[in-house]
């Protein structure tokens, strides 16, 4: 399995839409970073978000999760709660080649605040918009700028593709267009 670099990303995003819409450089003036990087490519983070609530006093259930722990929030900024988090989606769409796994993993900037974006694999033949979780792990406040850089994607293609992809598998979150909330 090897890392790939931002001329196998490019080919791949330009000639083959694995990245739309794909930025073919790092964006950097006044914003968080985004765009094609030496071995990975940085994701934008969109304007809608699901903001954690204990408004309802909901219990957390992967299994049978209430949707009425998350207020909807649409705008330039979002500031998520002192020790909370936010979903929210990537500006992009992805589809993933067969032989490919990506990891997608937080921006250090954030990550300097105190803000942490969950760790979460693309699998092969995966598509769709990125859900991406942000925590605010402080005490504070914190805010998230839409359409700015949110976290990275790295590729990493193996040496043969594997027998089962996310396609082949029907995954629950696949060709996911909004932010999508726990499935079993």
């Amino acid at each position: 399995m090897g890392l790939k670099n931002d001329a196998w990303i490019r080919r791949m995003a330009l000639e083959h839409g694995m990245i739309e819409p794909f930025e073919d450089r790092q964006v950097r003036q006044g914003v968080i970073s985004y765009g094609l990087s030496s071995y990975g490519y940085d994701i934008r983070v969109a304007d809608e978000f699901k903001i954690f609530t204990n408004a309802y006093s909901a219990v957390v259930d992967p299994k049978h999760f209430d949707p009425r722990s998350f207020v909807d929030f649409k705008g330039p900024v979002c500031t998520i709660p002192p020790n909370s988090f936010v979903l929210a989606r990537s500006v992009e769409y992805f589809r993933v080649p067969r032989g490919v796994l990506c990891l997608c993993v937080g921006k250090s900037t954030y990550a300097r605040c105190g803000i942490v974006v969950n760790v979460t694999p693309l699998e092969p033949e995966w598509e769709g918009y990125i859900t991406i979780e942000i925590s605010n792990t402080t005490p504070l406040p914190a805010r998230i700028y839409a359409h700015e850089g949110i976290a990275q994607v790295i590729f990493l293609e193996a040496d043969e593709a594997c027998q089962v992809s996310y396609a082949d598998r029907k995954g629950k979150y696949q060709g996911q267009q909004g932010i999508a909330l726990p499935r079993v």
